[in-house]
């Protein structure tokens, strides 16, 4: 969402960990790279998006270190902002890159990462699951504490139901904004997204554009919530057959006879996946023809439920390029 609302001309990169990854230390990314040297997601984002510039690193200092002092133009601003905690003095780069047009750092997962201090917090929550009804690992799914949404900039309720209330929104907002201190005059605001889909493509080169209206589906995924997805394929014809892998799964030999399996007994259904998978299945080699032919991606963007609200994230976010 943050890179489809940059203002033209702005140069953004993209720092990662690279979950899952074969490759070690720091390492650009590339639209030809593979998913185990790369991880799936950066991957992902590079190949959507690849006028921006994507590198993985578990160590998020070092990471943007690199991005700063390996990008052309001057590597800082003023370090009034996002300098790491115990960073030599001219390590002014996290989150601002002060270039000959105005540039951004973007983190994922990193709100919990206490050694970089970020000039805007955006922490999603969601819907489905909100912090005020999880509990921290290995209990349940969170990685700090509930009270941390304190120190968010912004909070943003993702995977929202279309038809979502003014109602229930407000409740919401209400539940989040509890963890602000007694008497805090800090304005946080709570903004709701959906999921929603882009054309499918054809995930090989020799696959075929097709209509899907009233199509029957063989769907796989290996991700957390494929729920949204069967949901839209249900939407527009029927999924005839689902095969659920792990998050982040690699998929293997085995794997691909068994969706290769699954494509034979229904030949005339669309063998569909997410955009995320999609980049691990590239790393298999030995994929049948006639699979490559019928398999599509269903490429995800979110999308603000309000348009006051879209305003308001995207006004926070100029603001912040002109830092």
């Amino acid at each position: 969402m943050i890179l489809r609302m940059l203002p033209a001309g702005v140069q953004a990169a993209v720092l990662s960990r690279g979950y899952k990854r074969k490759s070690n230390g720091f390492q650009y990314v590339e639209p030809d790279s593979d998913a185990a040297f790369a991880g799936d997601e950066p991957l992902q984002i590079k190949r959507k998006f690849p006028e921006v510039l994507v590198a993985v690193d578990k160590d998020r200092v070092e990471g943007c270190t690199r991005l700063a002092a390996e990008t052309p133009g001057q590597a800082g601003s003023d370090g009034r902002h996002c300098r790491p905690y115990g960073a030599p003095a001219n390590c002014k780069f996290v989150g601002y890159l002060d270039r000959q047009s105005p540039g951004i750092i973007v983190l994922d997962d990193a709100f919990q990462y206490n050694k970089l201090r970020a000039c805007l917090n955006i922490v999603l929550v969601d819907y489905n699951r909100p912090v005020w009804k999880d509990c921290l690992l290995p209990f349940g799914r969170l990685r700090d504490l509930p009270e941390r949404l304190a120190d968010a900039d912004i909070v943003i309720i993702t995977k929202c139901p279309a038809d979502l209330g003014q109602e229930e929104r407000e409740a919401i907002s209400a539940k989040a904004r509890k963890y602000l201190p007694e008497g805090s005059q800090k304005e946080l605001p709570v903004l709701f997204t959906r999921i929603a889909y882009d054309t499918p493509r054809p995930v090989y080169a020799e696959g075929k554009a097709r209509p899907f209206e009233g199509k029957e589906f063989v769907l796989f995924t290996g991700i957390a919530g494929d729920g949204p997805l069967a949901e839209h394929l249900a939407e527009s014809g029927r999924v005839v057959e689902h095969l659920r892998f792990a998050d982040h799964h690699a998929y293997g030999a085995g794997d691909i006879a068994r969706i290769a399996e699954a494509a034979r007994r229904h030949p005339d259904a669309v063998v569909a996946t997410t955009e995320k998978d999609a980049q691990r299945i590239r790393d298999c080699r030995d994929l049948p023809a006639g699979l490559r032919e019928r398999l599509v991606e269903f490429p995800i963007r979110a999308e603000f439920l309000l348009e006051e609200d879209r305003k308001l994230f995207e006004t926070k976010l100029f603001n912040l390029i002109k830092l």
